[in-house]
């Protein structure tokens, strides 16, 4: 899934690329978004962890609130979209075994 990037969302993107820290990113978060904006994002970054550790939806639902429908979306992303998910949790692994 590609986007038409316009030169706001290409800010965007290199203002949160410059996020040095959890704590910095945070800030910005309860800044630029609200706070169901901020949990529904954790929860589809929750989900595509899960799918990629091959949970099934409905333990999905359970834990995070999302309906199906959305759960098939992070899916569908996972399966055919731009490597986002991907990259973010192979980021996090490397950064958890690196804290072990």
């Amino acid at each position: 899934m590609k986007t038409n990037y316009d030169e706001n969302i290409e800010f965007l993107c290199k203002s949160i690329a410059s996020i040095e820290s959890a704590a910095d990113c945070k800030n910005f978060l309860e800044d630029l978004c609200t706070a169901s904006e901020i949990l529904e994002m954790s929860r589809r970054l929750k989900a595509a962890r899960m799918l990629s550790d091959g949970v099934i939806y409905a333990e999905i639902a359970a834990t995070t609130g999302l309906s199906t429908a959305t759960i098939s979306r992070v899916n569908h992303c996972l399966k055919y979209g731009s490597d986002g998910y991907h990259k973010v949790l192979q980021n996090m692994k490397l950064e958890e075994k690196r804290s072990k």
